[in-house]
């Protein structure tokens, strides 16, 4: 039985997802940049948290976790690599380790890159992947900590899933993000039909941080930086796709 999901926004643009297994009970939160939110969306739920999720230390992502803790006791997952700037872990995690949510295990990413020790969640029964600040929507997070090489070697990490998999990111930089893809891929049609879609969505109050591997591989332009046509548009054509990743990152970062 796939897990049931509710995207929780927090603070300014951040998410947190809930994540509840049906036919055990037990609930997960990915990252908790607040609180209030979370028990505002437990008690209309009526699910009991048994689990926290940690992707990364960054303070938006981390900032609740304790007091969170301290109102429910549920467990805290996060990176073995990261414990040392996190809050204590009852569970310390590598990539490849399975997270059991009842009768789903999700499976453990390493995606260094916007910080050392990010790691991401995919859960593939329910074809899901809690990606934080890694691959975001139309987007990828800052390279506060690692390299451009690590980066893109966890984007490729991702890449590799089944393209139906929700991608659930951490914050919503919809419009900046679409803004600088459009700015690298002027006529891509994929990307001007999204773009369209999300002046609905966010009309109507939809979360913007949710999207289809798919439409990721098709308008992201991060995750377009192995494309001959993207390295040829920047004069890069006999570069790496690490190289040319980094080449746009470095343009985001100026934009």
């Amino acid at each position: 039985m796939a897990l049931e999901m509710q995207v929780v926004p927090c603070l300014r643009d951040n998410y947190a997802y809930l994540l509840h297994e049906p036919q055990t009970g037990r609930t997960a939160v990915v990252d908790v940049p607040d609180t209030a939110p979370l028990h505002e969306a437990l008690e209309k739920t009526g699910w009991r948290l048994s689990d926290i999720l940690i992707t990364h230390h960054h303070e938006d992502h981390i900032g609740g976790v304790m007091r969170l803790r301290e109102d429910t006791g549920a467990a805290i997952w996060g990176a073995r690599a990261d414990s040392h700037r996190l809050p204590p872990l009852d569970h310390a995690l590598a990539e490849g380790d399975g997270v059991a949510l009842g009768g789903e295990s999700g499976v453990v990413l390493d995606v260094s890159g916007h910080t050392l020790g990010h790691i991401a969640y995919h859960f593939p029964q329910s074809g899901l992947a809690f990606t934080a600040d890694s691959l975001m929507v139309c987007g990828c997070g800052r390279l506060f900590e690692g390299s451009a090489a690590q980066m893109w070697d966890s984007l490729c990490k991702l890449m590799a899933l089944p393209d139906e998999t929700l991608i659930c990111s951490g914050h919503d930089y919809s419009l900046g993000n679409t803004a600088f893809a459009k700015s690298v891929e002027p006529e891509n049609p994929a990307l001007d039909a999204r773009i369209a879609q999300m002046a609905q969505d966010r009309v109507a109050g939809r979360p913007m941080a949710v999207a289809t591997l798919a439409l990721e591989k098709a308008t992201n332009p991060f995750l377009r930086a192995a494309l001959p046509a993207m390295k040829a548009a920047h004069g890069m054509e006999d570069a790496s796709n690490a190289e040319i990743f980094a080449h746009l990152r470095a343009l985001k970062d100026r934009f």
